[in-house]
């Protein structure tokens, strides 16, 4: 009988044993589930730090309505629509490169991730153009740039669409549309810079994928990482139409 345990005991830690798991948990499910928690916390620190720039974006909105709406019309919807089905595609490929980890099909894993990936570089590629737009339209609030400091030109009532020019509402002023400037590249350039911090751990994934490092045994690095991606993308989500969407129909007397 002891021996029969003793035996039962050796298999257990055989089986629990894996090169990935490391010296301070018993086995890869604990492992697992403590990784997994730690980026739920990790997650819910986040949502406190966007918490406190959505919360500004409120309390801005709410005083400058009609800065906001004349701010907000700017922006290119287009560019900020594409971007959005990007990122929402982004999740499926990253979920989909998560699923394949688990069920053992490394050469999917690898495609998904590479397609999550691309599409990252996508979003940000975007992004980069839309910042372009607003640097060539003297929006960049303050004095960010050296010698190109927030100086928009303003639409005259009457006068032919000029789609460079900021169209005011009754009531704005183009130090309020500043502000919004100012929230807009701190929600956005923030989100930026999570986006390319999760194209740098997918590159990383990507390597370690290659190297056929995950499988159904030990796959946690990429779904912890998909619990980041998924949470970058939702961030985008409320940003698509607080930034973009709210107020248009002022514009055109809605």
């Amino acid at each position: 009988m002891k021996q029969e345990l003793a035996e039962s005991y050796v298999t257990t830690k055989q089986v629990g044993h894996h090169s990935a798991l490391q010296h301070h948990f018993e086995n890869m499910e604990q492992q697992r589930e403590a990784g997994t928690l730690g980026m739920w916390v990790f997650l819910v620190t986040e949502i406190m730090f966007f918490g406190g720039m959505f919360l500004a974006y409120t309390l801005y909105r709410a005083k400058y309505p009609q800065a906001f709406a004349s701010a907000s019309n700017h922006l290119d919807i287009t560019l900020g629509a594409v971007n959005t089905g990007v990122l929402i595609l982004s999740s499926l490929t990253m979920a989909l490169a998560v699923h394949s980890t688990q069920v053992g099909k490394q050469r999917l894993q690898i495609v998904f991730l590479v397609l999550t990936i691309i599409l990252g570089l996508t979003f940000l590629g975007i992004k980069a153009v839309e910042y372009h737009d607003k640097f060539t339209d003297n929006l960049i609030p303050g004095t960010l740039i050296p010698g190109h400091p927030f100086d928009p030109r303003v639409q005259l009532e009457g006068a032919p669409h000029d789609e460079h020019a900021l169209h005011l509402l009754p009531g704005a002023t183009v130090k309020n549309v500043e502000m919004f400037y100012w929230i807009y590249f701190a929600m956005t350039g923030m989100h930026a810079v999570h986006m390319i911090i999760g194209v740098g751990l997918l590159s990383v994934l990507l390597y370690f994928s290659v190297r056929g490092r995950y499988g159904p045994e030990y796959h946690n690095p990429i779904e912890v990482s998909g619990l980041y991606w998924h949470f970058v993308d939702i961030v985008w989500i409320f940003l698509f139409p607080l930034l973009y969407l709210l107020g248009r129909h002022l514009m055109h007397g809605g």
